[in-house]
């Protein structure tokens, strides 16, 4: 049975209720809201409209009663106060600080860090007068919850609700930015969308498979051997020495919270660990539907996605208790959003959260990075570790990997998860099958668990690419552009791949300076770590279990080969909820919350692989990914050197295209290749970081 955790008595109140309920919040915040608001003075929030919401795609204004629930209106601080909020969080992930992991509530947030009761009280009103209905104005005092209908939304906004058929799918989004009163602007950033164009899940499958796979590189038959299960996991990123001795590391009393739009069968979590040995650790699951604001969503098509993180949430971490927190998503807001931003209001929110969705930034816009942005920094000030998938386009972040053959939109990234307060989870390939040698890492049959990986796997870029390197050496090319140009290369044209890449948004954070590899970008750099993530391309996917006949899902016999194939896939979905449970790892083992992880995980990165001025040699050669089964015991990560997460293109936006060629290859330059992304040294944007030998992550967390 699921349960609902309610934050206030009821969903819907007052206006003045409300404001009573937050009188007591920044108390000593100046009001910046200083002049009478005046509607023929508007000032323009540019940036705001959705760029699919263009004419070619429009199909005419919705109707005016069309109900427009729970959209989020945010609100921003002063740079003071933004300012002095950044250095207090980082004086909390400072051992040395009297602050360090003395955690903010939201209540404290709202009231040290908050705009003004008074500038509140005033947008509160402001909504009202054009018949919004104030639904909840959180405690952290940057986000109010209002309901109306496209009317009055129209009237409050000056913007246009259209209809836009884009892919056979009819959406609703505004026509154009949105205005305000310029004596808002001070306070109002804007509304976090007006759009319907959802988060976009992760999990991914190689199109166009068969059966058995014919046609795929090296013939992908998906035997259960080949394919990554929690015992296999465990033995490739060495997790086993943690679950020994008289101390076992196990997630024991620990809560690993799953951000969904949809619920899932709960037997197929109960499956999977029966399945896979987890049957006689002590974790639980549960669906949840935090409130207020929050409505049941009951299964759709989201499940895959939901079964996928709630099974792996708890497979690395098996004695931890996973929640899958659920909420429908609205005409314009999106269920995953409303479930977090509840959690995080609750008096204790939940110490680690996964979110395994997309959405890139140029998409998000200026209104919508602001809510991303101010909701995860809440979670970081409150002590919650949040893990956000980097995505499986490669570096082509707001191209849609699903359908396009070639990036157009150029490079980009996950604006979900490029904050400097949230974990980007990336995603790698095993290269034994390449290299032609699945006899020397896997078992030849699964042991009663079904488990056959024997060591540490050699990892590379996840890469279904003809621009991947990896790929166009197997077929004999020398470089991305020549294969993609070539008969067999295309045959591999998409954009398949773990995501990485620069923010457009977002500073460069201040442990992400000094560590080997990592550019002189000024910007924050993605993903941060990664795990294996590959649909099959060369051999290899991860199993999970999904059996709702009415959202496509198979029954979860894992003795059938069709069922098999039927339940593994790949994508960067894994890796949040995976990275997750190693969380759960590590706050037992520290005894308490750790906040955002990033920051410990590039302390010992900076030990392992050191400066650019000052590289640690021995290090970078002994925990190279490509020595697989004799890599150093002693690794905090392996390093992955091989490959890249370049994709072909077409256009002008970051595409290298001579001319003669019909397709051209993402690059840094339009005047010569320079490839983005290749895999190097250290950090790179195609694996971050590398992937991590989890035992020693966890005893030698900073």
């Amino acid at each position: 049975m699921s349960t609902c955790r309610v934050l206030y008595a009821s969903t819907f109140l007052p206006v003045v209720l409300l404001i009573g309920i937050f009188a007591h919040a920044a108390d000593s915040a100046a009001p910046r809201i200083t002049t009478p608001i005046d509607e023929s003075a508007l000032v323009q929030l540019t940036g705001n409209t959705h760029p699919l919401a263009i004419p070619r795609f429009d199909q005419g204004p919705v109707p005016d009663n069309l109900p427009m629930t729970h959209l989020y209106v945010v609100l921003r601080r002063s740079q003071e106060q933004e300012t002095s909020l950044e250095q207090l969080i980082a004086t909390l992930h400072n051992p040395g600080s009297a602050n360090y992991r003395q955690w903010l509530s939201a209540d404290q947030l709202g009231q040290q860090f908050g705009p003004a009761p008074q500038d509140i009280s005033t947008i509160a009103r402001w909504l009202s007068l054009h018949g919004l209905q104030i639904n909840t104005i959180y405690k952290a005092g940057l986000t109010i919850d209002v309901s109306g209908t496209v009317a009055q939304v129209q009237d409050a906004f000056h913007t246009e609700i259209h209809y836009y058929r884009v892919n056979g799918e009819l959406h609703i989004a505004n026509a154009s930015d949105p205005e305000i009163p310029a004596a808002l602007a001070p306070v109002v950033v804007g509304v976090s969308s007006l759009n319907d164009f959802m988060p976009k899940p992760v999990s991914n499958k190689l199109p166009g498979f068969t059966f058995p796979c014919t046609g795929c590189p090296d013939g992908f038959n998906n035997t259960i051997q080949y394919d990554e299960g929690p015992g296999d996991f465990a033995t490739i990123y060495n997790v086993n020495p943690l679950y020994g001795g008289t101390h076992p590391i196990t997630g024991r009393g620990q809560t690993v919270v799953v951000l969904e739009p949809t619920d899932i069968q709960p037997a197929d979590v109960a499956t999977f660990r029966s399945a896979f040995g987890l049957r006689s650790y002590s974790g639980t699951f549960a669906q949840i539907h935090p409130g207020p604001g929050c409505a049941d969503p009951g299964k759709n098509g989201d499940e895959v996605e939901a079964a996928i993180d709630a099974e792996w949430a708890g497979a690395v971490a098996p004695d931890a208790d996973v929640e899958l927190a659920s909420c429908a998503s609205t005409s314009t807001n999106f269920g995953g959003f409303i479930a977090a931003q509840n959690l995080l209001d609750e008096k204790t929110p939940p110490p680690i959260m996964s979110l395994s969705y997309l959405g890139c930034e140029t998409a998000l816009g200026p209104s919508g990075n602001a809510y991303i942005n101010s909701l995860w920094q809440q979670a970081d000030a409150e002590g919650v570790s949040v893990f956000v998938s980097s995505g499986d386009g490669s570096a082509a972040g707001c191209d849609d990997f699903d359908f396009a053959q070639y990036a157009t939109d150029g490079i980009a990234v996950n604006g979900l998860g490029s904050t400097i307060h949230n974990f980007s989870a990336g995603g790698t390939d095993y290269a034994d099958t390449v290299d032609g040698e699945n006899s020397t890492y896997w078992k030849s049959a699964n042991s009663a668990s079904r488990e056959s990986a024997k060591s540490y796997v050699p990892e590379m870029t996840w890469n279904d690419s003809c621009a991947g390197s990896v790929l166009y050496l197997f077929y004999g090319y020398t470089s991305g552009l020549s294969f993609c140009n070539s008969p067999t290369g295309e045959g591999f044209l998409n954009i398949v791949g773990g995501s990485g890449g620069p923010s457009f948004v977002y500073d460069k954070p201040y442990w992400q300076a000094e560590i080997l590899g990592i550019p002189i970008d000024g910007k924050r750099d993605l993903p941060d770590v990664s795990l294996f993530a590959s649909n099959g391309f060369w051999n290899h996917a991860v199993v999970f279990c999904m059996s709702d006949a009415n959202e496509g899902g198979v029954a979860c016999d894992y003795n059938d080969p069709i069922d098999i194939f039927s339940n593994s896939a790949g994508g960067t979905s894994f890796s949040a909820p995976q990275f997750a449970s190693i969380q759960a790892l590590i706050n037992q083992r520290a005894g308490a919350p750790q906040g955002n992880p990033a920051p410990g995980y590039y302390a010992l990165a900076a030990v392992e692989y050191g400066t650019p001025r000052h590289p640690n040699a021995s290090a970078l050669e002994a925990c190279n990914a490509n020595r697989g089964r004799m890599i150093a015991s002693s690794c905090f990560f392996h390093d992955v050197t091989r490959g890249n997460n370049d994709v072909p293109c077409y256009g002008t936006n970051d595409c290298y295209l001579p001319n003669g060629e019909s397709y051209g290859v993402l690059s840094t330059s339009d005047i010569r290749l320079q490839i983005a992304y290749p895999a190097h040294q250290g950090w790179d944007f195609a694996t971050g970081l590398g992937s991590p030998n989890v035992t020693n992550v966890v005893k030698n967390w900073p």
